[in-house]
């Protein structure tokens, strides 16, 4: 049964998962909304520039409401929770790399405002799905996973290295994580609240699924690092004395002690900073480390780019992310209806390139 998909916002990870869409065997897209009046009436395949799909960009709402389709792909630059909660209850099963990873108290009970998503979806019939990268899969999807070779498990961390010269967008970057400014102004980022609704989450599916009950009060730490000589960067030279790396750390707490910890650390590359922060030998990454018996510890290559220029051009963990959203859809619409998480959903996949499917089926 073919699938049939809506995209919701064409930015860096709408676009590439209009590719991905295009390239799974069981998907379909039929329809997609533009934030950008200037992307109205725009072919959808011509904007992900994978040729023409003969899908034409919309910022009609109810017209694309009333669509047949099975799913949205919802990944907007910020969440409306309203708008997500009319998409379920006109029918259609939503992904997102926006939240919605693990809404739920300690108990198992819809909460942070989940409880009318929740609603929705048994209004709709549909279900919501959150995933990514980190937070949404990281954070949590492969901690889990690995821990299943340990035992007496103490420490679980997640924690990425990443050169935020290579993310291509220069609002975000200068006016809201707050690079380029003075740790003064920094000290005031909203960056852990705003992620760290994310990682919030994260951290509770990881003790949810260990068996261990957090602390209420997530601890929390943001630290940076000033420029000691003018950095190039896409908003422009950082200056000596302006905030040119920062680390956000999240912990989920048992008994006084960190449990679970998920960590950024965000660099306008690593030369020139005080403190003299490094992305080390093993350069930008992702890594998971579960401390128990054996302690086991991966690293993630490959989910960042290979060069500031190519990044700018095309960002492989926006990609990446995208993708993980593509791959969850099956999973996603065979659900039961309501709010579904990994510990919900089965262990699913990406698909083999095109080319090998053909040739398989003949």
């Amino acid at each position: 049964m073919t699938i049939r998909v809506i995209q919701w916002a064409t930015g860096g990870v709408g676009r590439a998962a209009i590719q991905g869409i295009v390239d799974h065997p069981e998907l379909e897209l039929v329809g997609c909304w533009v934030h950008s009046d200037a992307k109205v009436g725009r072919d959808a395949g011509e904007i992900a520039e994978v040729g023409r799909l003969g899908i034409e960009a919309s910022q009609d709402v109810d017209a694309l409401l009333k669509l047949d389709a099975d799913c949205v792909l919802y990944s907007p630059v910020i969440a409306n929770p309203k708008q997500v909660a009319a998409i379920l209850r006109s029918g259609k099963n939503v992904v997102t790399p926006l939240g919605w990873f693990y809404p739920f108290t300690s108990e198992g009970v819809a909460a942070r405002g989940a409880a009318e998503l929740e609603a929705a979806c048994r209004e709709g019939n549909a279900t919501l799905h959150g995933t990514g990268i980190h937070p949404g899969g990281i954070t949590e999807r492969f901690p889990i996973m690995l821990s299943a070779l340990c035992r007496a498990v103490t420490h679980v961390r997640a924690e990425e290295w990443s050169d935020i010269r290579t993310y291509a967008a220069p609002q975000v970057v200068g006016d809201v994580m707050l690079f380029g400014k003075t740790p003064e102004e920094a000290a005031a980022s909203p960056m852990i609240r705003m992620l760290g609704a994310g990682f919030s989450q994260s951290l509770d599916m990881v003790a949810a699924a260990l068996g261990v009950t957090l602390e209420d009060e997530k601890r929390t730490r943001h630290e940076v690092s000033v420029a000691t000589r003018p950095i190039d960067s896409p908003i422009g030279p950082i200056e000596p004395g302006r905030v040119a790396a920062q680390r956000f750390t999240w912990e989920g707490i048992v008994d006084g002690t960190a449990f679970v910890t998920a960590r950024t650390n965000w660099f306008m590359g690593d030369e020139h900073l005080d403190p003299a922060w490094s992305f080390g030998p093993e350069g930008v990454r992702f890594e998971v480390e579960i401390t128990g018996d054996p302690g086991v510890k991966t690293t993630f290559h490959g989910l960042h780019p290979t060069s500031v220029e190519s990044g700018l051009e095309r960002n492989t963990g926006v990609v990446a992310t995208a993708f993980h959203c593509v791959s969850a859809i099956p999973a996603t619409v065979a659900a039961e209806p309501g709010i579904r998480t990994y510990l919900d959903l089965p262990a699913y996949g990406g698909r083999a390139a095109p080319q090998l499917l053909a040739d398989r089926a003949s």
